[in-house]
């Protein structure tokens, strides 16, 4: 990051790092920050310390991660976040900047992503039947529902596979990581736009997501709608278009609910 004049009196030190939070909070908000009133913590100002002194910022940047974390900040929003600090370190601080992610040095990205799943992991602990990071519901809690919706099945009589419905949803990553970590997100996000009718919506793999809803007549019409949302947002990032296509596709449910289980497995 840039060179903030070292060598200034603690008043002319001060001076700059109110700067230089001021215009990090402007890049912030202007890059989509969407929670104006939580943008400043202590960790804030901690960063703007070692920034402005030329310090080293492991432990700062991981002090931020794990501040936006407690904050219910994403981690998307977290590296957006950090990618107008990053703005503005480089440009000085002089006319408009822009917030890119993938300018950030990778360094300060881990740093800052890991202080951030820190605390997202401590807060998991409690709270197992949701992904902490896309914020879908677990494998475990869809074979939970499953079981429910068969023994439902054997007292009403009727067949699961006749009333509900197992989607999967797979995005064709050519690469892992980062690009692969926002992507779905975007799609869990999307999915549950779609599907917010009481449907359980799971990550079943890194690049897997699935959904168990009923058979409806919009069944279909609903489908085709969570593809053009979830290809049309990652289509809106560049870093995102070598993700690949995006396949749903429907999953016969078979006859039992340990049957169920091992197609979960195998997919």
């Amino acid at each position: 990051m840039r060179d903030w004049s070292p060598g200034c009196d603690a008043s002319g030190t001060r001076s700059l790092q109110r700067a230089l939070r001021a215009r990090w909070r402007t890049a912030s908000l202007a890059a989509g920050w969407p929670f104006p009133g939580d943008w400043e913590v202590p960790a804030v100002d901690a960063v703007c310390a070692a920034v402005v002194a030329e310090a080293d910022l492991r432990d700062p940047l991981a002090e931020l991660g794990a501040a936006r974390a407690e904050s219910g900040v994403e981690l998307a929003g977290t590296l957006q976040d950090l990618a107008a600090l990053h703005a503005v370190t480089e440009s000085g601080g002089d006319g408009l900047v822009s917030a890119d992610p993938d300018a950030v040095p990778t360094s300060l990205l881990r740093i800052t992503a890991l202080g951030w799943a820190d605390v997202v992991s401590g807060l998991s602990a409690g709270r197992e039947v949701e992904d902490p990071l896309t914020g879908m519901n677990t494998a475990g809690y869809l074979r939970t529902r499953l079981h429910e919706i068969y023994r439902a099945a054997s007292a009403g009589g009727f067949r699961a596979g006749d009333e509900y419905a197992l989607l999967t949803v797979t995005l064709g990553v050519s690469s892992g990581g980062y690009p692969r970590m926002v992507a779905m997100v975007l799609i869990a996000d999307a999915l549950r736009t779609v599907f917010d009718a009481g449907e359980t919506v799971a990550l079943l793999r890194a690049a897997t997501a699935g959904v168990l809803t009923r058979r409806t007549p919009n069944l279909e019409a609903r489908c085709v709608q969570a593809r053009w949302m979830i290809e049309n947002r990652l289509a809106a990032d560049p870093a995102l278009r070598d993700c690949g296509r995006v396949r749903i596709s429907e999953q016969p449910l078979p006859a039992d609910h340990a049957q169920a289980c091992e197609l979960l497995a195998a997919l």
